[in-house]
């Protein structure tokens, strides 16, 4: 199933059959990187499983209701951020202290620094308005180009080019704010 396209596998996974729990799973290993990544900047780390859990049980659930008028992922994406937004309504702060200490084998000190700089970072995306936390977090967690981040969000392309260059200049403020230099 693995060599199968996503193209392929949604309907295979849409539709009770021989196939559906295969191809459904092909589509879990294939995509449950990036929905955690993206939940992960969104919610934080310590949310991110719940988020991850939530969306691949809503896509199991509606997948046969997917049109394919857009690509599979960007509709996955689009039930990543809905299932973040669901996640961060339902608590009224996002607690940085969720992210689990990395694991230090070569300096405590290095890892205590790059927990602070993580925080730091989970406050300064907390602080940005919804519409550019999304877009900076689909473009730089996402991996996502500028034309998916518009059809994910379902906007126009310059309406996204200036969410981010907003969100990346609200950054830069907000960590410089708070003495994290570039």
């Amino acid at each position: 199933m693995d060599d199968l396209t996503d193209a392929q596998l949604v309907p295979l996974a849409a539709h009770p059959g021989p196939h559906r729990e295969a191809a459904f799973e092909a589509l879990v290993r294939r995509h449950a990187g990036r929905v955690h990544r993206l939940a992960a900047g969104t919610v934080g780390p310590g949310a991110a499983d719940d988020v991850v859990q939530e969306v691949m049980i809503s896509v199991y659930r509606n997948l046969a209701g997917f049109r394919a008028e857009a690509q599979f992922s960007t509709w996955l994406h689009r039930v990543t951020l809905n299932a973040c937004h669901k996640a961060l309504a339902a608590r009224l702060t996002v607690p940085l202290e969720d992210a689990p200490e990395p694991l230090a084998p070569h300096s405590p000190v290095r890892a205590g620094e790059q927990a602070d700089l993580r925080g730091r970072l989970a406050w300064a995306m907390a602080q940005l308005p919804p519409e550019q936390r999304d877009a900076v977090t689909l473009r730089e967690l996402g991996g996502l180009d500028y034309a998916e981040i518009a059809e994910v969000l379902g906007v126009e392309l310059g309406t996204v080019k200036s969410r981010l260059g907003r969100g990346r200049a609200a950054l830069r403020a907000l960590l410089s704010g708070i003495g994290v230099t570039p």
